[in-house]
């Protein structure tokens, strides 16, 4: 037996860069249907996935990255996240986070159009979502 056949093979994909590429104890999913843990040899799947936290668990350490959504494909080879957007939550400064809350609570508020009020209203829920993820 190798000494990767006790681990998943896990890469993370953005459209700009792979983030992520190597072996993990375990991921943990958010899942269009609902969360969900990949582990090694787990039965090949293709789901979408919600907007909402990834948990990469490897040697009693977890890692957690905010994806804004995409797809996961489980296969043989191991698990790959192809992500809309990702975000390492434990790069994220709290009170920054908070300061652009506050900020786009203001955009909102003082949007002119209902265009300029639907973007502002999409990047306040986006920034809350990545505060909610960083409590969990």
């Amino acid at each position: 037996m190798s000494p990767m056949a006790d681990k998943l093979h896990f890469s993370l994909v953005s459209p700009e860069k792979e983030l992520f590429s190597g072996g993990v104890d375990s991921v943990t999913v958010p899942g269009s249907e609902g969360d969900f843990g990949v582990y090694p040899e787990h039965m090949p799947v293709m789901t979408a996935i919600r907007p909402g936290a990834i948990s990469v668990m490897n040697e009693e350490t977890e890692r957690r990255i905010y994806i804004r959504g995409g797809f996961a494909d489980v296969t043989s080879e191991g698990l790959t996240v192809l992500a809309e957007e990702a975000v390492e939550l434990g790069d994220l400064d709290p009170a920054k986070l908070a300061q652009e809350i506050t900020d786009a609570e203001e955009d909102v508020r003082d949007a002119e159009t209902e265009e300029k009020r639907e973007a502002a209203t999409e990047q306040l829920e986006y920034l809350q979502a990545l505060a909610s993820a960083m409590k969990d």
